[in-house]
């Protein structure tokens, strides 16, 4: 099943980094659940998923983030909160627990994929990425971050994406200190305030003939 294509174009339109929101609104069970799975569900370089996503519900701890967050209000009016982390950095552990998960959901022999894992480990170890993992997996979670923020759309959430944190005192909040991950942004969810004005701007997008070119 597809959405008309006009109400897609029409829900990318809706969409901006909302300043406001409501805090009296939250988000129904059944339709977070969705949104949990769009980032459960993103693809990633080779299948590695360098991430973890923490869904923050403690009221006293959003009240720290917020201070964590030049005291932006998002933190703590919206009506959920996820913080994406991504992994330090990719070890032959995660390989190979990655090829573990993939022999036991697809039913396969282990001894199937030792091409693969070898593969893998080759890439890891020499590989362009090899110069620096963190930036590689925060690509990876930045792939996530999209498609949170399209399902959001999709489904009439407001969302904003934040980078404007101190990301060492999320790790200290976050108990993220000294373990494989580091927050990389903050995206609250929720229902924007009536009284955002920043929901009726025109969205600023340089010239269509600009962005893209037809070779």
């Amino acid at each position: 099943m597809t959405m008309p294509l006009a109400a897609v174009r029409a829900q990318l339109q809706w969409r901006y980094a909302t300043k406001q929101f409501d805090p009296a609104r939250t988000i129904p069970a059944e339709t977070w659940q969705v949104l949990e799975d769009s980032l459960w569900l993103a693809p990633s370089s080779f299948g590695l998923q360098p991430w973890k996503f923490l869904v923050v519900d403690t009221p006293a701890l959003r009240q720290e983030l917020r201070k964590a967050s030049w005291n932006q209000a998002q933190l703590t009016e919206a009506s959920k909160l996820v913080v994406l982390a991504g992994r330090r950095s990719i070890d032959q552990g995660d390989i190979d627990r990655l090829i573990a998960r993939t022999a036991e959901l697809r039913q396969q022999p282990l001894a199937n994929l030792d091409g693969y894992r070898k593969m893998l480990s080759g890439f890891v170890q020499g590989g362009w990425a090899s110069k620096d993992l963190a930036a590689w997996n925060a690509r990876q979670v930045y792939i996530a971050l999209g498609q949170l923020l399209t399902t959001a759309a999709m489904l009439g959430i407001d969302a904003c994406p934040m980078e404007g944190i101190d990301m060492a005192a999320y790790d200290r909040l976050l108990g993220l200190d000294g373990t494989p991950f580091t927050t990389l942004c903050s995206v609250p969810l929720g229902y924007r305030h009536a009284s955002d004005k920043y929901a009726t701007l025109p969205k600023v997008r340089m010239p269509r003939e600009a962005a893209f070119e037809r070779r």
